[in-house]
């Protein structure tokens, strides 16, 4: 198993996983896959967003330093849509059925699981001693995020997961979308509160002083790290994509639940250079923006389940808490 995750916390909040002693590759090339017949975007679920003005970056001090959420800077969009939720599993089989489309994992062979998630059948082929939380398993992707005897019968309506960068491009190109750009992600994931830590506000209901299930707003990790999980926000693993309170755009799950892709490369010095219309993000680099936190998100190792935090992958990269959502 190899890979690092982004920045300060290197893997902790998201596995990186390759075939054991496989040498880093070339970013993938999603194949060409046919586009769907053009669909409205109320039919792919995508919400019209009228683009505009807002200060991106870390407004509280919050971040790591080494993952350049400073300095909070002005932006200017164009309107844009993007996903009320993240593609499940239903929306991903379609796209699969449709196109013989094979994903990262499926090549590879295998994909990063968490520890906790392993069902009695999963093969573990590795795990890096400084991240033992994440193991390899052997046929482990999206239709089986487990590995062997493993399915997505009960999870139909929950993030796919397991899925790569060019994984999603693929997707992408067959759906006549694409993916948001991190400012565009920051923007539609802030529902209008601009300088909020989340989606909802400042404060983390939930939380020591709160602590019943019904106030928890997101699918994130309760108990100790990496051993165990109270589940007191109603999951272990992910979250129906639609679970908890939508934003005041109408997004769902833009916190936790599971990282997010977007389309731009990763550089933690990006933001003091960046425009102030549409930013694009770095012309090239060797990882890929992640967005929202996941389900394994807890404060004491890893606050990146804020609007605001930053994080990154290897483009191959594939494991039981990476998605995404799409735009256009």
């Amino acid at each position: 198993m190899s890979g690092t995750l982004g920045s300060g916390q290197p893997g902790c909040c998201c596995g990186s996983a390759r075939p054991v002693g496989a040498a880093a590759a070339e970013e993938p090339v999603p194949p060409e896959v046919t586009a769907a017949p053009a669909a409205t975007s109320a039919q792919v679920g995508l919400l019209a967003l009228p683009g505009g003005e807002f200060a991106m970056g870390d407004a509280h001090g919050d971040g790591d330093v080494a993952d350049g959420e400073a300095p909070r800077h002005a932006v200017r969009l164009s309107p844009f849509s993007i996903g009320a939720t993240t593609v499940t599993n239903t929306e991903f089989a379609a796209f699969t059925a449709a196109t013989g489309y094979v994903t990262t994992a499926e090549h590879y062979g295998s994909s990063a699981v968490f520890h906790l998630l392993l069902g009695p059948q999963s093969q573990v082929l590795g795990r890096d001693p400084q991240i033992p939380w994440w193991c390899e398993v052997a046929g482990a992707h999206w239709a089986a995020p487990e590995g062997a005897g493993s399915d997505i019968e009960d999870r139909w309506d929950h993030p796919v997961v397991h899925v790569s960068h060019a994984d999603a491009l693929a997707y992408c190109a067959w759906s006549s979308t694409r993916l948001p750009s991190e400012a565009e992600w920051e923007f539609a994931a802030r529902g209008g509160l601009n300088g909020r830590r989340y989606p909802w506000g400042n404060r983390l209901l939930g939380s020591s002083d709160t602590p019943t299930e019904s106030v928890w707003p997101c699918n994130i990790w309760q108990g100790e790290f990496p051993s165990r999980n109270t589940a007191a926000d109603g999951y272990t693993g992910t979250a129906p994509a639609d679970a908890y309170a939508p934003n005041g755009y109408g997004l769902y799950n833009t916190v936790g639940n599971v990282w997010e892709w977007c389309a731009d490369y990763f550089d933690p010095a990006y933001y003091p250079r960046s425009p102030e219309q549409d930013p694009p993000g770095p012309a090239e680099g060797q990882r890929r923006v992640m967005r929202g936190g996941s389900f394994l998100c807890h404060d004491s190792y890893c606050n990146r389940y804020r609007v605001a935090a930053r994080s990154s992958n290897t483009p191959e990269s594939s494991a039981s808490n990476i998605g995404f959502r799409v735009a256009r």
